[in-house]
């Protein structure tokens, strides 16, 4: 079925991320597959560059991966079949570049329930559904 599985992690909103990843293991366990974390990170703004530390970047790149790391040790998989990585920029093109880097054959979002403010707003959940090369399954609670 699938070989290739990517899993955008928000890393504060956990019950999303288990949501997630328990759909795309279940999805890895029965056709061998492989899983990929993806974590995107927001750029700071040029605004605050005076305010914050020079390696601020590289600290919140360090904390995305230790707990990353942390996750994908929890996956019921061989290792060699876990992986994840931190991107730096907007969650929706720098999931799909990932999608599209990596060479995934399905992507595994955690979504909340549609509101007024991601009808008028949107989402990065409908945007990557619209915008991807392969397929993607949207979990729900």
């Amino acid at each position: 079925m699938f070989k290739k599985i990517l899993v955008p992690v928000d890393l504060s909103e956990p019950e999303m991320t288990t949501l997630a990843l328990d759909a795309a293991l279940a999805l890895a366990k029965t056709g061998d597959a492989s899983l990929r974390l993806v974590n995107v990170q927001p750029l700071v703004p040029v605004a605050f560059v005076d305010y914050i530390p020079p390696n601020f970047d590289e600290e919140m790149r360090e904390a995305a991966e230790k707990d990353l790391t942390a996750l994908a040790g929890k996956v019921d998989l061989p290792g060699g079949r876990v992986s994840s990585t931190v991107r730096f920029g907007a969650v929706y093109p720098e999931v799909l570049a990932e999608a599209e880097d990596w060479g995934a054959d399905l992507l595994v979002v955690g979504s909340h329930r549609p509101t007024m403010a991601t009808y008028l707003l949107g989402s990065n959940a409908k945007t990557i559904v619209r915008h991807a090369k392969c397929s993607v399954l949207v979990v729900r609670k």
